[in-house]
C-alpha cells in the first residue's frame, strides 16, 4: 500500500464538499439537490464512478467550478468520491439536502479552507483514509474571542 497527500484545490471565495456516493444516478440526484436547495447558488460537481466505464461523471451550473471539480476528482482518483463545489452558498445552505440524497454515505469534509486529502493507494485502486481541513489551531478562545463570536453569528444572521 502506498499513502499519497493530494491537495485539493479550487478558486478563493468557493466551498468545498468532499463526500463518498455510491452509484451512478449520484450525479443527478445531488444536481437537483443543490439546485432546489438555495437560490442563485452555482456550483460544479464530479463523481468518481468505481465500477463498470470507471468515469468521472459531473453536472453543474458554473463551468469553471464543473472543470475544477472534475480536475480534483481525476488527481485524486478514489472510487466513489463525490466533489462538490459552492459558489454563493456554503455548506450549511446545502447539507441538510445532500443528507437526503440516498446515494451519499458519508462526508469528509464540507469547508472553504485548504485541504488535503490523505489517499491509501494498492493493487485494487484508491480510497480516501482522511483529510487535513484548515490549519491547527493556535489556543482557546477567551472571552474577547467569545463576544466576536457571538457578534459574528448574529451580524450574518445564523443567530438571532
Amino acid at each position: 500500500m502506498q499513502l499519497h497527500v493530494v491537495k485539493v484545490e479550487f478558486p478563493e471565495g468557493v466551498q468545498l464538499i468532499l463526500a463518498q456516493s455510491h452509484f451512478i444516478k449520484t450525479v443527478e440526484d445531488v444536481h437537483e439537490a443543490l439546485v432546489t436547495s438555495f437560490s442563485g447558488i452555482k456550483f460544479g460537481i464530479a463523481f468518481c464512478e468505481s465500477s463498470g466505464k470507471r468515469l468521472v461523471r459531473h453536472s453543474g451550473t458554473d463551468e469553471e467550478l464543473e472543470r475544477v471539480a472534475v480536475e480534483n476528482a481525476l488527481r485524486l482518483g478514489c472510487g466513489h468520491l463525490l466533489v462538490i463545489l459552492l459558489r454563493n452558498a456554503y455548506p450549511i445552505n446545502v447539507l441538510q439536502r445532500l443528507r437526503e440524497v440516498q446515494e451519499i454515505v458519508g462526508f469528509y469534509c464540507a469547508t472553504g479552507n485548504p485541504v488535503q486529502v490523505i489517499v491509501a493507494e494498492t493493487e485494487q485502486g484508491r480510497g480516501v483514509l482522511g483529510v487535513i481541513d484548515g490549519q491547527t489551531p493556535l489556543g482557546v478562545e477567551g472571552p474577547e474571542e467569545i463576544k466576536e463570536r457571538k457578534e459574528f453569528l448574529r451580524k450574518i444572521g445564523y443567530k438571532l
